[in-house]
């Protein structure tokens, strides 16, 4: 169990995005790490001083809240470039995903892009993406990410999420005429 790579399934999406099932936030803190990239060996050692251990990765698969990833998505999934998502949603009316909804839609975006983007700096981040429980809270992040963006990987990468961004958190409304952040200076 400890060399295998985890991802959530449906019922932990859910558990994320609603707390549904009102899991202990320890165990919560450990499935909003899991994210089909990493072993439970890598996730035990970011959470060993939280008392977590594989009694709890065995939890949480018991439970139906992970699954083991599936190989030939892991790579995909880590290389998918942003841009065809962007060039997809702006040729087309309605850009959310088949099968979700707006607020999932926006979920599933930030948290991707975080863990792609900016990667274990953006953890503060997704831990406010997972408390947000409306669009309009959804939408007060949207200015933190970019900028955290930003920081990460530079204007070019900000303006891209940004647009896509956009789309989800203003279906068929006028989105902020704001700019992107000046680049921070180097410390």
């Amino acid at each position: 169990m400890i060399n295998t790579v985890f991802d959530k399934t449906d019922k932990g999406r859910e558990e994320i995005a609603t707390r549904k099932y009102q899991l202990a936030p320890r165990l919560r803190t450990l499935l909003v790490m899991i994210d089909g990239k990493h072993t439970g060996d890598d996730l035990l050692k970011k959470v060993s001083s939280l008392g977590l251990s594989e009694t709890s990765l065995a939890e949480l698969a018991d439970q139906g809240f992970i699954q083991a990833a599936v190989p030939e998505q892991a790579p995909e999934v880590v290389s998918a470039p942003l841009e065809p998502l962007v060039a997809t949603a702006a040729a087309s009316e309605a850009p959310l995903p088949e099968g979700q909804n707006q607020f999932q839609a926006i979920y599933h975006f930030y948290t991707q892009t975080i863990k792609s983007m900016i990667g274990l700096r953006g953890y503060a981040l997704q831990l406010k993406v997972e408390k947000a429980g409306s669009i309009e809270e959804f939408r007060a992040l949207r200015l933190p990410y970019l900028e955290a963006v930003l920081k990460a990987k530079g204007d070019e990468a900000a303006r891209s999420l940004r647009q896509r961004l956009d789309q989800l958190l203003y279906l068929g409304e006028s989105a902020p005429a704001d700019t992107i952040p000046a680049q921070p200076a180097a410390e």
